[in-house]
């Protein structure tokens, strides 16, 4: 448990003292701890909800702090692994990816026009707005979870503040990714006007790309992308909706899609549709991928990381998707407008985290949309500008990510450094209590000392302070 909010946090092991408070149950449910975090897993003594209603028990009641440790009534690494990898899920198994339903569709679907499309995967989503978990528009349940066992870790080690390395490179506040999923040739085709725009706001993107049956992308092509300084990921095999259907064929496309990343160089990979089975992902040969909602209402297969940093799965870093695809912004929800991006932004800025788009070419050829996609650039370069948001490539994203769960602190005396490859780019933050709040002290790229609020956490027990 200790290494789970270690590793979250870049932190030195001894700050955080945690323990079981006893036996854990053979059955798993759902809890909340404290305010926000709604948790999933195996629980000391009590038989939790079989749903995420509203009501549900707070594991803050059976947390206590005993001689400098913290005493938690629940595996933090086993809820925080759950709900990364979506366990929680009905259809973490099978759900929509196998049922009769979606392999009617994927059959018919190429003879469907766009209307009927549309129409059909609005009835397939009707309701989603009654699901209570995870969170609309956002959900930071293992954010909010770190943050407050790491509130407990202060107060029972006694220490003023907990040094940490920074989430992002020269002290950034948050981290946004733009992707564009290619799926249809006009798509291909636009590729180019659009990293025009990415390029007119001074904002490098990375392409997904269908390797086989949905268009022919020549290798004059992807070298056009990389030459501008644009990056290319593998998008699926063919686009069919079928690579999870099935074990067996899940590891012959898996082969094939592996041969393509080999053949291209490409460190990326995005499922079609988002779907994903994390515990297939040691069969994928790639350094990151972007297969994972943070919330998936609106995507077919439901569930959702509940997280918004990037995460190890195995080998492979996931960076998930945090914000409303395009598609379903404008088609599904019918807002031609950038609110609901705005408002995720914000959220997502609360915490820090990693702020990432899905943005086809498909769906911004035409002006209307083309138009607010422009004005989402603008909002976000502005803050670049104002909120030292680091704007940057999925690929970028991955190399710093994969420093920093490399480096580590030390602490010689009053004097605290980070060691390891791209320490000169870390920062170094502490984190403390002040009013029942978490804050984060650190200096931004301007070298302004920021207190940013991360978590307004629940008043703690008697037992537990």
């Amino acid at each position: 448990m200790t290494d789970c909010l270690a590793q979250y946090y870049r932190c030195p092991e001894h700050y955080v003292r945690l323990a079981l408070k006893g036996a854990l149950s053979e059955a798993k449910g759902y809890f909340r701890f404290g305010r926000g975090a709604v948790c999933y897993g195996k629980y000391c003594g009590r038989h939790m909800s079989d749903t995420p209603a509203d009501g549900l028990y707070d594991a803050l009641l059976d947390t206590t702090i005993v001689d400098g440790t913290t005493y938690l009534p629940f595996d933090l690494t086993e809820l925080v692994e759950n709900l990364r990898c979506e366990q929680y899920a009905h259809d973490w198994r099978s759900g929509y990816v196998k049922s009769a339903l979606a392999r009617l569709y994927y059959f018919v679907r190429p003879a469907l026009p766009f209307v009927a499309r549309n129409y059909l995967k609005k009835l397939h989503l009707k309701g989603w707005e009654n699901e209570s978990f995870p969170h609309w528009p956002v959900d930071c349940s293992v954010d909010d979870l770190t943050a407050q066992v790491l509130q407990l870790s202060i107060r029972s080690s006694g220490a003023r503040q907990v040094p940490f390395i920074w989430f992002w490179p020269e002290g950034a506040s948050s981290c946004a990714i733009m992707t564009h999923d290619v799926e249809t040739e006009s798509g291909l085709e636009f590729c180019s006007n659009l990293m025009d725009i990415d390029d007119s706001f001074g904002i490098k993107a990375s392409f997904q790309i269908v390797p086989e049956e949905r268009y022919c992308a020549s290798a004059q092509f992807l070298s056009s992308i990389r030459e501008r300084g644009f990056e290319i990921v593998v998008h699926d095999l063919n686009h069919d909706g079928h690579l999870y259907e099935d074990r067996e064929q899940f590891l012959r496309r898996a082969a094939k899609i592996n041969a393509y990343r080999e053949k291209h160089a490409i460190e990326g990979f995005r499922a079609a549709v988002l779907y994903r089975k994390q515990l297939w992902y040691d069969a994928l040969e790639f350094s990151y991928d972007m297969s994972v909602p943070n919330v998936a209402h609106l995507d077919p297969q439901h569930g959702g990381c509940c997280t918004v940093m990037p995460f190890f799965i195995g080998n492979i870093l996931e960076l998930p998707v945090t914000t409303t695809q395009d598609y379903m912004l404008f088609h599904i929800l019918n807002d031609y407008s950038t609110n609901l991006w705005k408002r995720q932004i914000d959220l997502i800025m609360a915490k820090h985290g990693l702020i990432s788009f899905i943005v086809h070419p498909d769906y911004v050829v035409k002006a209307r949309e083309r138009v607010i996609y422009e004005e989402l650039l603008t909002h976000l370069a502005d803050l670049r500008e104002k909120k030292d948001l680091w704007i940057t490539t999925p690929g970028e994203v991955n190399r710093w990510w994969r420093q920093r769960a490399e480096m580590r602190l030390v602490e010689e005396g009053a004097d605290v450094r980070i060691e390891g490859a791209g320490s000169e780019r870390a920062r170094i933050a502490y984190a403390s209590e002040q009013d029942g709040r978490l804050v984060f002290t650190f200096r931004t790229m301007a070298g302004d000392l920021v207190n940013a609020p991360a978590v307004s956490t629940s008043k703690l027990p008697a037992s537990a302070s």
